[in-house]
C-alpha cells in the first residue's frame, strides 16, 4: 500500500434553507459549504488486474454502499481503465453527522485514481461524474469553499472568514432521507441572496433543525451544550452541531470544557475552517 495518505476533509453548511421540492422529489436548497482541516484520509495501491478491492471494513455498511468502492469503479467503467486499486480507509467522521464524509471519500477517491490511473480528466468532467454518487461530492471534488443551489450542485466560490470550529458529534446517527422525507420538515423558506449572506443582512439556520431534534434529542442538547459559548447550528442533515471562535485557543477551551461532562459516546473536535479543501492544497503543490 503506498503510505501517502490522500485527506478527505470533512466539511460544514453554515446555513441550510429549503426552497422547494422538485416532481423528482429531491428538495431545492441554498447552503454555503466550507471545509475543515481535519477528516478521513485514504491510501490507495494500483493493481494491474483490473480488481478494485477495499482493505478497510466500515461497520454498517456493506461493500455495496462503500463510497470508495462506489467511486473507483464509477471512473473505472467512464474511463475505460483496465487497471484496478486497493483502498484503504481511515475513517475519522462519525456516520449520519452531516459532515460529508463519504461524500469526501468519494470524492478523494475519484481524484486520487484521476491521477494514479493517467486519466487526467479535467475537473468539471469529475465533478459531473461525481454527482453520479451523491450531491455534495462535486463540492468536494472541485474543493473551494461554495454558495450551492439547486440540489447543491450549482456551486458559486466564496471568500469566507476561516474561524476555529468546535465540532460536537452526539452519540446518533441522522437518516438523509428520513428527514428529507418528514411530513414537518419546512420546505417552502424564501430564498435569500448571496450578497445579503456575505453583508451579514441575513442570517439563516438550518431548517432541518426543527425536524432532526424532534427525532434525535441528542442533538439538541448538544445544540443547548454549545450555546452559552457561541451561536450553534448544526450541519446538514446530520447529527454534528458546531460554533465558531476567533481564536484556535478559546475553541480547544471551550471544547476541554463540553468533555468534561457530555455523555457517554459523545465525540467532538477542533478544526480550522478552510476556504480551500486540504486535499487541493496538497495536490496544487506536487506533480504525478
Amino acid at each position: 500500500m503506498n503510505t501517502r495518505a490522500w485527506p478527505a476533509p470533512a466539511k460544514l453548511n453554515l446555513f441550510l434553507r429549503i426552497t422547494g421540492r422538485r416532481t423528482d422529489g429531491y428538495h431545492t436548497l441554498q447552503t454555503v459549504f466550507q471545509f475543515l482541516d481535519y477528516g478521513d484520509a485514504l491510501r490507495f495501491r494500483v493493481r494491474d488486474d483490473g480488481v478494485i478491492r477495499a482493505l478497510h471494513r466500515i461497520a454498517g455498511v456493506g461493500e455495496e454502499h462503500d463510497l470508495c468502492l462506489r467511486a473507483a469503479k464509477l471512473l473505472q467503467r467512464a474511463g475505460g481503465v483496465g487497471q484496478g486499486a486497493d483502498i484503504e480507509l481511515d475513517k475519522r467522521l462519525p456516520l449520519g453527522a452531516g459532515l460529508g464524509g463519504g461524500s469526501s471519500d468519494a470524492a478523494t477517491t475519484v481524484l486520487a485514481l484521476n491521477r494514479l490511473w493517467g486519466l487526467h480528466w479535467p475537473e468539471d468532467k469529475l465533478a459531473q461524474l461525481g454527482l453520479q454518487l451523491g450531491a455534495d461530492v462535486p463540492v468536494f471534488v472541485r474543493g473551494v469553499a461554495a454558495w450551492a443551489e439547486g440540489v447543491g450542485e450549482q456551486l458559486t466560490p466564496l471568500e469566507l472568514d476561516e474561524p476555529w470550529y468546535v465540532v460536537l458529534t452526539p452519540d446518533c446517527q441522522v437518516s438523509t432521507r428520513e428527514i428529507f422525507n418528514a411530513p414537518d420538515l419546512t420546505r417552502n423558506s424564501a430564498p435569500i441572496t448571496m450578497r445579503a449572506f456575505i453583508e451579514g443582512a441575513e442570517r439563516p439556520g438550518n431548517d432541518c433543525e426543527a425536524a432532526v431534534c424532534k427525532r434525535h434529542p441528542a442533538v439538541r442538547k448538544a445544540l443547548d451544550r454549545l450555546m452559552p459559548f457561541a451561536p450553534a447550528r448544526m450541519t446538514g442533515t446530520g447529527s454534528a452541531v458546531f460554533a465558531a471562535f476567533a481564536e484556535e485557543a478559546r475553541a480547544r477551551a471551550v471544547l476541554s470544557e463540553i468533555a468534561a461532562h457530555w455523555p457517554p459516546g459523545w465525540q467532538g473536535f477542533v478544526a480550522q475552517g478552510k476556504n480551500r479543501s486540504p486535499l487541493h492544497e496538497m495536490l496544487a503543490g506536487e506533480q504525478y
